[in-house]
């Protein structure tokens, strides 16, 4: 693993501080490394529930068809502890103790030009309330319109516009009202020439001090309508397409007269260039958030096909698109690979890169027109007090799948190796371990698989976790270690002698030197597919918890694919137990994980699978000896996985059907051999 880790650090310094390959091929796997799995698991409380809300129009694209569309949990800055929840299709949710009351319907407001039927970012897109709401009663909204039923000219648009993201100011009467009552009036409307990627968050920087030149103004992400792909929109600073914008509510000196354009912006004085833009050369810049430490801005960044990325933002920044996806040279060569990326050039600069990235992992043969199901949501650095164990890391996921993930703001620096981004254990209040695809199906219509998970903050820096599929959201509450209660102290360390272990095919096997050897590689055997060969330790009891630690080694050359060997435990049968599949490769689905046997082909459980293409990072990558360490707890059906004495593991799963059972080793069809074992746990009954 040490390894393993080293060429990550070498091979992802492409990523943010990029060295310039000599070799101008095409790049297919640009982060060929995935997400550290964490020991640590954020513990889950159920906040609030809210109903089922429809888009208007009917959908057209079911991957709209969710319970309720929140995009967001903010706590409104006036002291009174109420949350705020924005639902794209319309409805502005106050939250009073966990329960939601409709506070605004903006839906409501502007039909029937009111358009969340088309576009996974249409509707009721978000909400950012004054830092001085308290006194002056003023929020901010966006809002979405279909261009074909208005008569409204937008500020700024490209050509053919399809649909208006509109931003209006909103004065309630009484802030202190429970139910808006007040006048709005409109700031800017930007058209759209695509069905996506319009205004994605409008908010107010919460560490900028009352006075300051940053308090009280307005950021914008705008997105490049989907066309950034195809045109140069990202990177021409007379439109706003494709752009984070600032800009002052209170002021009146931009082209429309309705809002002012901050003397300091970057692009103020330059001649042709919109004075509103703050940092350009985006996609599709979906969330963003400042660390209440430092003050620094960051920004989720949505890809074109291969790279979901994690900037910091500075005034003037240009992020490349699409000229550059990350780190990379963006190929737009018509009827090639769809996510083919290229090295940078030698002379590359003037361009910022990601300081954290992951990338998409398609299948073989997939279809460049459909979704790949990665897509980043920005979040937000911890700062609360609650719980401990996140403070100062960076929280963010995957909006599609629900994976959270995290990495170190202190490791994500500029110019440097993008910081190690890690994926969260999730548990239940109760201490179940579950992934947010167990928490947000139950009642999901739709896609069921699709999380469309969102963070949001408190006025404490307390964090929450939203699902659109079933509209609800969770608090974190606190952090579980994985895996981490004892499994007991009985402790077997059995000698390797032939009288100790009982091998599928004795005459494949050897025991001496204080090795267990798997001489010989084994055949398929009927019934379900399964381990060709292996060994059961016959010695010692059969385990309910167990904690197996051990040493393996691969006697096969790595230079040839997905070369393994196996531990077994849970033993019921030789058509019954779980098995820790350590392999050289994690490209495919029978590789490198953790699975079952129960009378039926072997069925993979482990929480690295992404379900296409790739799993856990490879285990064992050279022919020298391993340390190996696989711990269940039947109680909770939890399942760690570690390789070479790493504090986090390598793969992690849940699982209940087998609570008890023997331990073993074996292989596929390779050899291999173990050394050292030691056996520690609760006996079976």
């Amino acid at each position: 693993m040490r390894r393993i880790l080293l060429a990550l650090i070498l091979v992802s310094t492409l990523v943010s501080a990029p060295a310039y390959a000599a070799d101008p091929g095409p790049i297919y796997d640009p982060v060929p490394t995935e997400p550290v799995t964490s020991k640590l698991g954020l513990v889950l409380t159920e906040y609030a529930q809210f109903p089922k809300s429809e888009t208007n129009p009917p959908l057209i694209d079911q991957r709209l068809n969710r319970v309720a569309r929140i995009n967001t949990i903010m706590e409104l800055p006036d002291g009174s502890g109420r949350r705020a929840v924005p639902d794209l299709n319309g409805n502005l949710y106050i939250v009073k103790n966990g329960v939601p009351s409709v506070y605004l319907d903006v839906a409501a407001t502007f039909a029937p030009q009111f358009f969340s039927g088309r576009g996974l970012g249409q509707g009721f897109g978000y909400v950012a309330f004054h830092p001085d709401f308290k006194r002056n009663g003023l929020f901010y909204t966006i809002h979405t319109e279909q261009a074909s039923q208005t008569t409204a000219v937008p500020d700024y648009a490209q050509t053919n516009v399809l649909f208006h993201g509109v931003i209006n100011e909103w004065k309630a009467t009484d802030p202190a009202a429970d139910t808006f009552a007040g006048a709005h009036r409109e700031l800017l409307r930007i058209g759209f020439g695509g069905q996506i990627h319009g205004i994605q968050e409008i908010n107010f920087n919460p560490t900028a001090r009352k006075g300051s030149a940053d308090y009280g103004k307005l950021y914008l992400a705008v997105g490049d309508g989907g066309l950034g792909v195809n045109n140069t929109d990202p990177q021409n600073l007379a439109i706003p397409h494709g752009k984070l914008l600032r800009i002052d509510p209170a002021g009146r000196n931009s082209p429309n007269g309705k809002y002012g354009i901050p003397p300091s912006n970057p692009f103020v004085n330059q001649a042709g260039a919109a004075g509103e833009i703050y940092s350009y050369g985006y996609r599709d810049p979906h969330r963003f958030s400042w660390d209440r430490a430092t003050g620094k801005l960051y920004l989720g960044h949505i890809g074109e096909h291969a790279i979901e990325a994690i900037y910091e933002v500075r005034a003037g920044d240009n992020m490349g698109w699409s000229e550059r996806e990350g780190a990379f040279v963006f190929d737009k060569t018509p009827a090639t690979a769809c996510d083919r990326l290229f090295p940078l050039p030698a002379d590359d600069s003037g361009y910022t890169y990601p300081v954290a990235a992951y990338d998409h992992n398609p299948a073989p043969g997939w279809n460049c027109t459909s979704d790949v199901g990665v897509a980043v949501a920005g979040g937000f650095v911890y700062r609360g007090q609650d719980v401990p164990a996140l403070r100062g890391k960076y929280v963010f996921g995957d909006l599609v799948d629900g994976r959270v993930l995290y990495t170190e703001a202190s490791e994500m620096r500029r110019g440097r190796a993008p910081a190690t981004i890690h994926r969260l254990n999730l548990f239940t209040a109760t201490g179940t371990p579950v992934r947010m695809q167990d928490l947000s199906a139950p009642g999901a219509p739709g896609d069921p698989n699709r999380v469309d998970l969102r963070f949001g903050t408190d006025a404490r820096g307390e964090l929450y976790i939203l699902a659109k599929a079933n509209g609800k959201i969770w608090k974190v509450t606190g952090t579980r270690t994985y895996a981490g209660a004892s499994a007991g102290h009985v402790r077997v360390a059995p000698a390797p002698r032939a009288s100790n272990w009982a091998p599928v095919t004795p005459s494949k096997w050897q025991f001496t030197n204080g090795q267990v050897i798997l001489a010989e590689a084994g055949s398929e055997r009927p019934g379900p597919r399964r381990p060709f060969e292996y060994a059961v330790l016959s010695a010692g009891p059969a385990w309910k918890s167990v904690d197996i630690r051990a040493q393996v080694r691969l006697d096969e050359p790595v230079t040839l694919t997905n070369r393994d060997v196996i531990i077994v435990f849970g033993y019921q049968s030789d058509t019954q137990f779980y098995y820790a599949h350590l392999s050289t490769d994690n490209t495919i689905l029978p590789h490198n994980g953790i699975f079952k046997v129960n009378n039926a082909d072997r069925e993979r459980i482990d929480y690295q699978w992404n379900g296409r293409s790739r799993g856990a990072n490879p285990a064992v990558v050279d022919e020298k000896w391993h340390d190996v360490r696989v711990k269940h707890l039947p109680a909770t059906g939890e399942i760690a996985v570690y390789v070479d004495g790493r504090s986090d593991p390598l793969m992690t799963a849940r699982d209940t059907t087998f609570s008890s059972g023997r331990v073993g080793f074996g292989s596929f069809d390779n050899r291999g051999r173990l050394r050292d074992l030691t056996v520690t746990g609760t006996p079976a009954a």
